[in-house]
C-alpha cells in the first residue's frame, strides 16, 4: 500500500489495476484515495471509533471534489472521533433511515391495529393516504421539520377536522419514531404546530324542548307513530347519559337486573360500568325483545346485528322535527343528560361514574349553563350588593320589595343639575333631562363658564359657578 503525500498530480495519474488498492496520504492519518479497477477513485478515512470498531466511510469521487478540500473533510471527521463522535456510523444511519412513507407504514401496523379502535384505524388509513403520504411521505424521518409539518397543516385549512386530526396523528407518530430510534429525544417537529379552533358546539336541549320530546314519545307509543325500538333507544340514551354507540350496541347478557348494573365490555373509552337505575330498569323490563336476538336495539330488518347508525339518526331527527325542536344530532342527548347530572346536586365524581367520563375537564365540557339558573344567581348578586349599599332594590324588578326611601338634603351641586334640567335653561331637554347640544359640547375644564360643570376633583366653589350660571 504506498504512501505520500495526496496531491492533484498523484491523484490523477494513478493507474488503475486487477485489484483495488489504495494510496495513503502522509500529511493526515487515515486520509487515503481509492482505485477501483474500473477507474473510479473515491477519497476515503479510516479510523477507529470510541467503542473500537475501525471505520473507513467515503468522503467523495476525486473529480467531484478536489484533494485539498477532501484532506479538510478528513481533518474535520478525526477532530469529530477525538470528541467520541462517529461520523461514519451517522452517514450510515442517515442513509439507512426510513421515510415517513416508511414511518406511517410501521405506524399502524405495529401500533394502531393492535392499540385503537377499528374505526380509529380506518380514519388514521384514510388522513394517512390521503394527506400525509402524499406531502411528507418521500421525506427522510430524522429530516422532517416543525415548518414541514406545519405546512401541511396550512394547505387543510378548508378541512379544520380532517388537519387537527392528521395532527394529532403526526404527533403520535413521531413520538414513536423517538421511542424506536428514528429520532433523537425531544425532536417531535409537532410540537407548538397549534390545531384549528373547534367552532361547532353541541346545541343544548331545553326544559321546553325536553317536554315536547318527550311528549311526542309518549304519543307515538300509544298511536304507533314510530318504530318501538327507536323510541326505547332515545329513552335509554337519556337515562344512560350515554354515546349512540353504546346504546345501539347493548346486549341482553350485559344487563344484571338483580344487582342494577350494566357492564360494557368494550366501548370509546374501553370496558366500563354504569348503575341501572328505577327508569332505565323499568324501560328494560318493559321493553320489546325479539326471541334469539342478542341486541336491545336489533336492526329492524335483520335481529341477529344491531341497530344501524344511520337508522338511529334518522329516527332521531324525524322525531324532534315532528315534536317541534330545533335540529340538533343524538350526541346533544348526552350533553342535555350530563347538565341534568350536574344540576341534580351529586358530587362530581359521582356524576363521571354516570356519564362514564375519566376526567373532571371531560366531564365539564358536557355541562351546559342554562339562562335562567344564571339569571337568577345574577338577580341575587345584584341584590346582595344593594344590601351593602344601602340602595333600593330596582324598579325594574317585579319581586323585588318596594321600600320608601327617604329624602335627602339637597346639595349645592344637585341644584346645580336641577337648575340646568329646567325648561328655561338653554341647554335643556325639554324639561326632562340636561342634553347638550353635540357642538357646545367640550370636556370637563377646571374654569368657570355658563356651559361648564364641575370637574372631578375640582376647587371651584360651588356657589360660585351657580352665581355665574344664574348670570
Amino acid at each position: 500500500m504506498p504512501k505520500t503525500k495526496l496531491t492533484k498530480t498523484v491523484a490523477g495519474t494513478a493507474e488503475p489495476k486487477t485489484k483495488i488498492y489504495e494510496i495513503r496520504d502522509t500529511t493526515v492519518p487515515g486520509f487515503l484515495l481509492k482505485i477501483m479497477p474500473s477507474g473510479r477513485k473515491t477519497f476515503m478515512i479510516a479510523y477507529s471509533a470510541a467503542n473500537g470498531q475501525r471505520r473507513k466511510p467515503a468522503i467523495g469521487q476525486f473529480g467531484e471534489i478536489t484533494v485539498e478540500q477532501a484532506r479538510i473533510i478528513a481533518q474535520d471527521w478525526l477532530a469529530d472521533v477525538r470528541r467520541g463522535r462517529d461520523p461514519g456510523a451517522a452517514r450510515a444511519a442517515a442513509r439507512l433511515a426510513p421515510t415517513v412513507k416508511d414511518l406511517c407504514e410501521r405506524f399502524l401496523d405495529d401500533y394502531s391495529v393492535s392499540r385503537n379502535k377499528p374505526s380509529t384505524v380506518r380514519n388514521n388509513r384514510f388522513t394517512i393516504r390521503n394527506h400525509v403520504i402524499p406531502a411528507l411521505g418521500h421525506i427522510k424521518t430524522p429530516d422532517v421539520t416543525r415548518a414541514d409539518v406545519s405546512r401541511l397543516i396550512a394547505q387543510m385549512v378548508a378541512i379544520p377536522t380532517t388537519a387537527n386530526h392528521a395532527l394529532s396523528c403526526l404527533r403520535r407518530m413521531f413520538n414513536l419514531a423517538e421511542v424506536w430510534g428514528y429520532r433523537p429525544d425531544g425532536s417531535n417537529p409537532c410540537r407548538h404546530v397549534p390545531k384549528y379552533p373547534i367552532r361547532g358546539e353541541t346545541r343544548l336541549i331545553t326544559d321546553d324542548e325536553l317536554r315536547k320530546i318527550y311528549a311526542y314519545l309518549d304519543h307515538a307509543e300509544v298511536e304507533g307513530l314510530e318504530h318501538p325500538f327507536i323510541t326505547l333507544a332515545i329513552r335509554l340514551q337519556f337515562e344512560f347519559a350515554a354515546r349512540k354507540s353504546e346504546i345501539l350496541a347493548l346486549e341482553w347478557s350485559w344487563i344484571d337486573f338483580g344487582n342494577r348494573r350494566v357492564v360494557w365490555p368494550d366501548s370509546k373509552t374501553g370496558g366500563m360500568s354504569k348503575p341501572l337505575g328505577i327508569e332505565a330498569k323499568h324501560l328494560l323490563e318493559n321493553a320489546p325483545r325479539i326471541v334469539d336476538s342478542p341486541y336491545v336495539i336489533p336492526s329492524i330488518f335483520d335481529p341477529q346485528k344491531p341497530m344501524p347508525t344511520h337508522t338511529y339518526s334518522a329516527g332521531w331527527g324525524r322525531i324532534i322535527e315532528r315534536a317541534g325542536v330545533p335540529h340538533c344530532g343524538t350526541h346533544a342527548v348526552r350533553h342535555r343528560a350530563a347538565t341534568d347530572i350536574a344540576n341534580s346536586g351529586v358530587p362530581v365524581k359521582v356524576g363521571m361514574a354516570l356519564t362514564a367520563h375519566k376526567t373532571v375537564t371531560m366531564f365539564m365540557r358536557y355541562v351546559h349553563a342554562e339562562d335562567d339558573p344564571i339569571r337568577a344567581a345574577a338577580d341575587a348578586v345584584a341584590e346582595r350588593r344593594r344590601s351593602m349599599v344601602g340602595g333600593s332594590p330596582s324598579s325594574g324588578s317585579a319581586d323585588a320589595p318596594t321600600k320608601a326611601t327617604p329624602p335627602r338634603e339637597a346639595s349645592p351641586a344637585s341644584n346645580l343639575l336641577t337648575t340646568l334640567s329646567s325648561p328655561q335653561h338653554p341647554f335643556s331637554n325639554n324639561g326632562n333631562q340636561a342634553a347638550t347640544k353635540v357642538g357646545n359640547y367640550h370636556p370637563y375644564r377646571a374654569h368657570k363658564g355658563e356651559n361648564r360643570s364641575l370637574p372631578p376633583k375640582s376647587r371651584t366653589d360651588v356657589s360660585s359657578m351657580l352665581e355665574v350660571s344664574h348670570g
